[in-house]
């Protein structure tokens, strides 16, 4: 970052920033106590039109329940029902409609009503609406109610002008099988008081408990369907007194909601966020405008400061990059006592040291060079033990091939010698000499057998129970012959009794042979050769000790015989993993390896399994 960045940074944090800080700290406080006043005054108006609206409709109702009441309806005559329905029909503007109806909601007569009137007090009613009128208040449910007894019920759209309604029903007599008057009133005054309270920006809705809009400052909204957190809002409300207040986002809304229980109705104030906080957000706009100017006058002075000080710090520039080209001994002017001057000798100090670090760099560099052809041998050497050990697993990949070739023939001879011993006598001529070829043929393929199991390659070892005694048999199947065949006196000891051990036979028999070979290997120039395999259990666990007369380990090396690729034996076999994994495949198995030698007193390797 560059000086004069630094410097307009210093002023923005020093002066615009709290100014700023500040500014916006009491615009956000003014803007929080302008809506909890909005949200006051909302809650007030949903509060003040719920009363409104109540009053309105029950006043409607308590009317058409005394008139009703006083009425001698159980001596009239048709005529005379009629001239009451037509009483009933004049007590409010509200009423659009009225018919009467039996105890089980069957319309009695035609219905009262004047289809001349304007549309806006009243729905084109016709025939067609009876049956939409007689069937929207459920009478049956207060048959033993008394004679005016009034009951509401839920709002519906008026089928043929499509205008919000409720019906009312008042009971017309004191017994079960009374009839009932029902009047149809519809919103369209409600919807004017409603655009009355309404200011700018603001929307009043009635609904009902299925979160339907029946009444609408603004028109259109009749039974639209609420959002789901106003019907959450309206559920949470119902049963208290007064209103709550919220916001709602996309867009940006501010609400107040106000119950009426007995009406089963609510009020929902809607206004816009935008509008409603407009003032605090054009003083908003005031601060932002002023602070950017007086971001402007600091560039503008910063601009004039820092033009002093451009032409000798490029001079500082310059040097550097002259040292960046490898001129060390370029140096920088010195003008006058103050700071810049300080940074020049510094500078020039630098270049003097540096061109001292360059000349010790240099005879390092000869140093690290020698060091690094001594890597690079150690990894060559490295990477040769890697190639012999790709060439054993190459050899042991092509022995399985071979073993599983030679296993087919193998087969076809024991059978066909199987078969001719079976036409011989035991005392004909050819009879031994074909049980010999049998036995050859058999021991053969065992051997071939055991090559595939030990060929076997798993990412991870299949643990089960294993006859630790019939994995030394196995692998000694594969090399009892060469082992003797080298002079090797070959002692066998395997407690009948061991356990069955957890492991995976395969690589155990991996485990096996690798310490078998290490120690035919320690035995080649040792005038006594004998190696000794013994079985049996110590402490609550298998063992399987391996001891030979060898050379034995010397002390310095015994800490490191486990380590990869770490060997003494010749080149030809010098790969030094054998015991690395051997070490690997017991401790997987929960065992342990130990090995007891002295140099030139054999050695005795002890694998400790646990049982199954």
């Amino acid at each position: 970052m560059r000086l004069y960045q630094q410097l307009i940074l210093f002023m923005l944090a020093a002066t615009v920033l709290p100014l700023a800080i500040v500014g916006f700290l009491l615009l956000s406080r003014s803007e929080q106590a302008l809506a909890q006043r909005i949200d006051d005054q909302q809650r007030e108006l949903a509060t003040a039109t719920a009363e409104a609206v109540e009053a309105s409709l029950m006043e409607v109702v308590n009317g058409l329940a005394r008139s009703a009441e006083l009425l001698p309806w159980e001596r009239a005559t048709p005529d005379e029902v009629r001239g009451m329905l037509l009483l009933l029909y004049g007590q409010s503007t509200t009423v659009s409609a009225v018919i009467q109806v039996d105890a089980n909601g069957q319309p009695l007569g035609p219905a009262v009503f004047r289809s001349a009137e304007p549309l806006e007090r009243h729905p084109a009613f016709d025939a067609a609406s009876v049956p939409q009128l007689a069937h929207a208040v459920p009478v049956e449910q207060f048959r033993d109610g008394g004679k005016g007894q009034a009951a509401l019920g839920s709002a519906y759209v008026h089928a043929g002008s499509g205008v919000a309604a409720v019906a009312v029903a008042v009971k017309l007599g004191a017994s079960e099988e009374a009839p009932y008057a029902v009047a149809e009133l519809v919103f369209t005054q409600l919807e004017a008081l409603l655009a009355r309270r309404a200011s700018d920006g603001q929307r009043l809705d009635v609904v009902d408990t299925g979160g339907r809009v029946v009444a609408s400052s603004q028109a259109a909204r009749r039974m639209a369907a609420l959002e789901p957190e106003l019907r959450e809002a309206l559920t949470s409300v119902r049963g208290t007194d007064g209103g709550r207040g919220f916001q709602l986002k996309n867009p940006a809304r501010r609400v107040s909601v106000a119950w009426v229980d007995t009406l089963e109705m609510g009020v929902v104030v809607t206004e816009d966020e935008a509008l409603a906080l407009t003032p605090v957000r054009e003083l908003r706009a005031t601060v932002l405008a002023s602070v950017a100017g007086a971001l402007l006058v600091l560039l503008a002075l910063g601009a004039l400061f820092t033009r002093r000080l451009d032409r000798r710090l490029a001079q500082v520039v310059q040097g550097a990059e002259a040292y960046g080209r490898g001129e060390l001994e370029r140096r920088l002017p010195v003008e006058g006592q103050d700071e810049l001057s300080e940074l020049a000798s510094t500078f020039n100090r630098m270049g003097e040291e540096l061109e001292a670090s360059r000349a010790r760099l240099m005879s390092w560099n000869d140093d690290l060079r020698v060091r690094v052809e001594e890597a690079t041998a150690d990894l060559r050497a490295a990477q040769l033990q890697l190639v012999e050990a790709q060439k054993l697993a190459a050899v042991g990949q092509l022995g399985a091939g071979v073993a599983h070739e030679i296993n087919n023939p193998l087969a076809g001879i024991l059978g066909n010698v199987q078969l001719l011993l079976l036409d011989r006598a035991a005392d004909d001529v050819d009879f031994e000499t074909l049980r010999k070829i049998e036995q050859s043929a058999k021991r053969c393929k065992d051997i071939t057998q055991n090559l595939l199991r030990f060929s076997q390659q798993r990412e991870r070892p299949d643990l089960r129970p294993v006859d630790l005694n019939a994995v030394v048999r196995d692998a000694l199947s594969l090399t009892e012959n060469q082992t003797r065949g080298e002079g090797v006196d070959l002692v066998t000891e395997l407690s009948a009794e061991v356990p069955r051990v957890k492991a995976d036979p395969g690589h155990l028999s991996q485990v096996v042979l690798a310490l078998l070979s290490n120690a035919r290997t320690a035995m080649l120039k040792t005038p006594v050769k004998r190696l000794t395999l013994r079985t049996g259990e110590r402490d609550g666990m298998c063992v399987l000790e391996v001891e030979d007369t060898g050379k034995g380990i010397a002390e310095h090396i015994r800490p490191r015989i486990f380590e990869p690729f770490f060997t003494t034996k010749d080149v030809w076999s010098n790969v030094g993993l054998g015991l690395s994994v051997a070490w690997r495949i017991v401790t997987e198995a929960g065992g342990t390896l130990e090995v007891r030698s002295e140099a030139g007193q054999g050695a005795r390797f002890t694998i400790v399994l646990p049982r199954a």
